[in-house]
Parts: C-alpha cells; structure tokens; sequence
C-alpha cells in the first residue's frame, strides 16, 4: 500500500489537495453512470485507487427528493478521499448539494464533460464548457458556502476544437478559487477517436492548480505515460477500471483475488444482481473466451454466478495452496 492510501481525509484536518502535494501521479477512478457506486469503489479502493468520484448526482433532484439522496448517494466511513460529482446549471443549487453532501465526503466536483443528449439539452454536463462565467459562479459558490476550508470544488471538462477556448475556461475558474481540473482529453463531438493528449499538456502548462488527464487509461503504465507526455499530477481511469478494477496496482487483467473481492464486497453490501453481473461481464470479457462469455452473461442468480466462478476459475483458497 502506497503511504498515500493511508492518508484517510476526516472532515476539516487534512485535505484532498495535501495528496498533490506528495509528488506522487495521483490515481483517480472516474465519475461512472451506474459502476463508480459504493461497492466498486470499495474494491479500487483495495488496489492502489488514491481517490474515487460518485456517479454524477443531478443536484436539483438530489436536493428535491429525499428518494433520489438514498438512492444516489451512499458512502460509508471507509469510503474516503470522497468526492462526489454533481450536474448543475446554476451555482446555487451546485452550493447547496454541496452543502448537504460535505460532512460526507472531502469535495465536490462539477460536470462540465457529459456529451449525452439529454444532459446538454437540461444545459447539464459538457454545455458548460461553453459558459466560463457561470462556470466560475459556480466554483465561487461553493468555495464560500461550505465552512471546511479544506473541502474541494473541482470540475471535470472536454475540450474544444479552438483550445484557448479550454485555456480560458481553465483560468477563469482557477480565479474563482478551482481546487483541481480534470480534463477529459476529447472535444464533446469525438467518442473512441484518439485522446489529444497535447491539449492536456497545454493546459497543464497554462495553470497552477493541479490537472487531472482523463481518456484511454488501461493499463498501470499508461500512467507513467500520459504523466511524462503532459506533467498531470493525476490520472483518472472508467473503462479501464471496469475492465481490470486492479489496473491500478499493475495486475495486466482482472486477478482471480479481486474477482473473489468483488463477490464477497457485493454480497456483504446487497448489491442488486444486475450491478454485481454487469461489473463481473466487464472483468471477465478479456480472460474468457466467446462461449464462455456466453453462458455467463446468461446466468440469473448470485449463486449461479458463484458456483459458475468456483467451477470455472477455482477459489481463492486454491490459490494459496
């Protein structure tokens, strides 16, 4: 375990940002619609994972409805360094989620990278990138409404096609008082094209505070890559941690231990079915072969799964002996 997993951020006496400080490329699991819940960052947790992000939270409904704050947000107090990213489009409702969720977690972060049609529609997500000035309003929110010094607002971005316009973005919020950047290195436009990581690198050249490169991380030395190509202190991973949730402590594909993890995190917690299949379909994808995949991807019980594991790749125990 790295001295940096040790740190466990607790409300008010060290922060987030004491981790950039190390100088060590910090090792984020991204914000992810459904996975980047409590039971998987549970277990990125468990290989080198330095921080992790929520889902993104639509502040208005968070703060509207006490079944969307149950539903959307649950921690624990193992789950830290915390930070929980919301969809907002006006500061003061990204103010007061922030608010509600900080004795909980170490910071907020906004989203101004979602290209779904439906988020840019609601003027959510990577609409934002376009509204500097409200971007900044935002950050200012909640730098002066949440009382811990030490907590976080940070925001999440794609680029664009003219990059001074990402460049002026970047430094209108670091004058608001951004705590960090992270950059998803893509126009809202591009899906699977390659990530541009000279834009990463020119936009960590054109602030102070610290710069997170997001896109294509899928192996641990990508990490060291993308730091020496662009200085970022910090890289975030999605795919690749769904793929390998033990990417980050350099295991190539999904180790049988962390599978064993996944299983017992997930039947500890009640995770639904659906989620505690899905995430293993995504482990197992690159270690099996099509008919294998075939029949688990069929399976419809915990237990089926269970037995289906035990008979197919051995236990845990098997492994020790």
């Amino acid at each position: 375990i790295s001295p940096i997993n040790q740190m466990k951020t607790a409300n008010g006496n060290t922060s987030v940002m004491d981790m950039f400080e190390k100088g060590q490329v910090l090792k984020i699991c991204a914000p992810m619609v459904r996975y980047s819940k409590l039971a998987f960052r549970s277990l990125v947790r468990k290989y080198n994972c330095d921080i992790c992000f929520t889902p993104m939270i639509v502040a208005a409904d968070f703060l509207r409805s006490i079944k969307a704050r149950d539903s959307e947000f649950t921690t624990n107090e193992r789950d830290r360094p915390l930070i929980v990213q919301f969809a907002a489009h006006d500061a003061q409702s990204l103010a007061d989620a922030a608010c509600a969720v900080a004795p909980f977690s170490d910071g907020v972060d906004l989203n101004c990278g979602c290209p779904q049609r439906w988020a840019m529609s609601a003027g959510y997500g990577a609409c934002l990138i376009n509204k500097p000035e409200l971007v900044k309003d935002m950050v200012r929110h909640v730098r002066n409404q949440v009382d811990n010094p030490n907590y976080t607002a940070s925001i999440k971005i794609r680029i664009h096609k003219d990059l001074r316009q990402t460049v002026d973005l970047c430094q209108k919020a670091e004058s608001a008082g951004v705590s960090w950047i992270t950059v998803h290195g893509r126009t809202t436009e591009e899906r699977h094209q390659p990530v541009h990581y000279d834009a990463i690198k020119t936009i960590k050249d054109s602030v102070s505070v610290p710069v997170i490169a997001n896109g294509d991380i899928k192996y641990l030395r990508d990490v060291e890559s993308i730091h020496e190509l662009t200085g970022v202190d910090g890289v975030m991973a999605a795919r690749g941690l769904l793929a390998n949730p033990a990417m980050f402590a350099g295991y190539e594909d999904t180790p049988l231990q962390c599978i064993w993890d996944w299983v017992d995190i997930s039947v500890e917690q009640g995770t639904p079915f659906t989620c505690f299949h899905h995430h293993l379909i995504y482990m197992l994808e690159r270690v099996s072969s099509q008919p294998e995949r075939k029949v688990f991807n069929s399976l419809s019980s915990t237990s089926a799964v269970i037995d289906y594991l035990q008979n197919t790749y051995g236990s845990v125990h098997d492994l020790k002996t």
